[in-house]
């Protein structure tokens, strides 16, 4: 099995007819997907999504790919490729067309729809490629044919890349569900016709490698909101991602069913909504919506609400609801339905939001204690379906963290794919695809890019590391003057205290510790600004952890007089 290493170097350059395949994202983590095929010279970039922080990552709005290996490449890109429209695989498209605004973007017609959507927020006009499954397209020296697959969301696409190095199949998002809320199933059959060809290398989605069997259908999760809604006798709030169609759908058939009115709350719900009823994918009677301005005229008996936050972000409309800080108030009796699985890593908040909804005199039906949401990803006997249809003779798992890549990567091996042929790879491994082998060949750069605000790229780690000491411990100010020529102390020093958990008055007994270094390190000449604001870190440094064992963040500012 092919492995990367933590010393793999720069990659050869590529040989003559050889394909290569780089993940600037998506490999390691879920989320941030993004993998960049060259061949002859040209580069094909499939999906370009964003990583929502962790609670360790604070001020931190998005991560992004960093996009530096392709940047001064920017002008070979045929295209972006994007296989389905979740915020993980479309999301970091505007930040990629700041840099070069006519790369074609290729798509469903959903996915060009709500990319389309995003962009217009950044003032951006793309151009956009509309494809359909089983359409044949070019560009430049990469064929690309696309093949329906089944998700969360509707128009979700599979695209095989043909070249001259061999025929590359990349799943995207996928599961195999076979009662699907739109009758669109993944085309197996046109997976098996491929591999009838010669599948050369497979990629494929591997976020539900660990779970055995097959993923439960969505239709099955429609008789559970009707009975939620059915048996409510007060206000409904439903939590989803703005982005799953389906279940909207399935909330908006039991509203009229039950005689209820709809809202939608929350901008990118608004949004995405308002496109996918558009574009057809999402019918509304009627009547039913109501401006979420007007939903408290209305009965508490009459209304669903759909809303995003099922995830806790903090600025979501739910968690915002929780913490009484939203112009709907949640009050006794109401029900709220987190009609979503859990993304890895957001428990606590998510149980935090539920804990504020709960206080308030809510009842929460989540995942926990009903079958409210299904998963969009295939599980292991769905993967084992697809590697016995393709039988790739190289395979490379991708979409998923280490133990859903090594789970997966167990899978094609018991399918009789080659040990050898079995390439686990994470973000910046360079894999080539050469006279039908795949392997693993060196390394570049593909580290997180931090969102702040309007600011992109600016938060280093090293920032993230002080914003954490500073939200954990607190920090201590020192202002010190001394003299520009002889460094001796002539002023202060004056000391601040601020989130450490220190009372400030029991601050005094560090005072004649500075002093006393101040007046040594000046003895031993040393006048230099830097080092002068080293020893009185270093003092009060010791000080503290000595007195309170904590260590927040020191400060020393140095005056020269």
């Amino acid at each position: 099995m092919s492995h990367p290493h933590p010393e793999l170097g720069p990659p050869p350059p590529l040989p003559e007819g050889g394909l290569r395949i780089v993940a600037l994202g998506g490999l390691g983590e879920i989320g941030r997907n993004m993998a960049v095929f060259e061949h002859e010279g040209r580069l094909l970039i499939v999906d370009c999504g964003v990583l929502f922080p962790e609670v360790d990552q604070p001020g931190v709005d998005l991560i992004l790919p960093d996009f530096e290996y392709i940047r001064d490449r920017l002008d070979q890109v045929e295209a972006v490729v994007l296989t389905h429209a979740h915020e993980d695989h479309i999301g970091a498209v505007p930040y990629l067309l700041r840099e070069r605004r006519d790369i074609p973007l290729v798509g469903a017609k959903l996915t060009l729809g709500l990319i389309e959507a995003k962009l217009t927020e950044h003032r951006i006009q793309p151009i956009t490629v509309e494809v359909v499954e089983g359409e044949r397209r070019r560009f430049g020296p990469f064929e690309l044919e696309f093949f329906a697959v089944n998700h969360s969301i509707p128009d979700a696409l599979a695209v095989a890349v043909r070249t001259h190095a061999g025929i590359v199949l990349h799943t995207g998002d996928f599961k195999m569900d076979q009662l699907p809320m739109d009758g669109r199933l993944t085309d197996l059959g046109g997976f098996a016709r491929l591999g009838a060809e010669g599948v050369d290398l497979l990629m494929s989605d591997s976020t539900n490698a660990e779970v055995p069997g097959f993923v439960t259908s969505e239709r099955d999760i429609a008789p559970v909101i009707d009975d939620v809604i059915r048996v409510a006798d007060k206000r409904i709030i439903v939590a989803c991602f703005a982005s799953h169609i389906h279940r909207v759908q399935q909330v908006v058939d039991s509203a009229q069913k039950h005689g209820r009115k709809i809202a939608l709350i929350g901008r990118s719900m608004v949004r995405n909504m308002g496109v996918a009823r558009e574009l057809g994918y999402l019918k509304v009677p009627a009547g039913i919506l109501v401006d979420s301005r007007e939903i408290e005229e209305w009965p508490p008996e009459d209304v669903v609400l759909i809303c995003t936050g099922s995830q806790g972000e903090p600025m979501a409309a739910l968690s915002r609801m929780a913490n009484r800080d939203h112009p709907i108030r949640i009050a006794e009796g109401d029900t709220v339905l987190l009609a979503s699985s859990l993304v890895p890593g957001n428990e606590t908040a998510v149980n935090k939001v539920i804990n504020g909804l709960t206080r308030w005199g809510a009842k929460v039906v989540h995942k926990g204690n009903a079958l409210v949401h299904v998963s969009g990803h295939a599980a292991a006997g769905e993967l084992l379906y697809v590697l016995n249809a393709t039988k790739p003779s190289n395979f490379m798992p991708v979409h998923g963290e280490w133990r859903h890549l090594r789970a997966h990567a167990r899978l094609a091996r018991l399918t009789g794919v080659p040990e050898e042929n079995v390439v686990i790879a994470e973000d910046g491994v360079v894999v080539d695809l050469v006279d039908g082998q795949a392997k693993v060949v060196g390394a570049v750069p593909a580290g997180y890019v931090f969102v702040d605000g309007t600011s992109v790229g600016d938060i280093t780690e090293v920032a993230l590391k002080d914003r954490r000491i500073l939200g954990d411990e607190g920090f201590i100010s020192i202002v010190v003057v001394v003299d520009s020529t002889t460094g001796r102390l002539t002023g202060g020093p004056e000391i601040t205290a601020r989130g450490s958990g220190i009372d400030p008055d029991s601050l005094d007994a560090v005072i004649p510790q500075i002093e006393k270094a101040l007046q040594e390190s000046a003895a031993a000449g040393v006048a230099d600004v830097l080092q002068i604001r080293r020893v009185v870190r270093r003092t009060v440094g010791r000080w503290v952890s000595d007195t309170y064992r904590r260590r927040p963040m020191i400060i020393p500012v140095v005056v020269e007089a």
